[in-house]
């Protein structure tokens, strides 16, 4: 281990391990599109938050894709059954594998664990849009466990081009 401050070693390394640790904090506020969602169950241990939610602008007058984060905190894993909206007459749950699409009935959410949805593997598909969403906009969802309660999650509506990774 080296060190360009020979007289105290281990100052870089803690100053580097502090920034890291604000920078991890941070990140778990959700940053941009996070939904501000939670709820738990109480005695089944599933400790539920949703964040980093964002539709990109559809190209299409009838179909759109979304994408968000489940988090559970809890001890005890639970499933992600269903998801509505007043916005679209169906939205389908999909993963991604090899390339090719397929559309679920449920998905896991881990205990001590995240089901991510994101672009180029699990995600929404909003189908038969009442209308179509515009940069700007938020979409209301209601998300259905098998153990927890309904969570209702606020979902901006970002441009076509919006990468979650630079904010843009």
């Amino acid at each position: 281990m080296t060190s360009t401050n020979p007289g105290k070693p281990g100052k870089r390394f803690a100053l580097t391990g502090i920034a890291i640790a604000g920078a991890l904090a941070l990140a778990g506020c959700g940053g941009s599109g996070a939904s501000g969602a939670s709820g738990s169950s109480g005695s089944s241990g599933v400790e539920l938050s949703v964040g980093a939610s964002y539709m990109p602008q559809p190209v299409s007058a009838d179909m759109a894709a979304g994408f968000l984060t489940i988090t559970n905190r809890g001890g005890t894993k639970d499933e992600l059954t269903s998801v509505t909206s007043d916005s679209a007459g169906e939205i389908t749950m999909h993963e991604t594998n090899g390339g090719a699409m397929e559309e679920v009935n449920a998905f896991e959410v881990p205990a001590h664990g995240q089901l991510v949805f994101k672009s180029g593997g699990n995600h929404l598909m909003f189908e038969k849009l009442k209308r179509r969403p515009e940069q700007g906009d938020t979409i209301t969802l209601k998300l259905k466990f098998a153990e927890s309660g309904p969570l209702t999650v606020e979902m901006p509506v970002k441009s076509a081009t919006y990468n979650p990774s630079t904010g843009h």
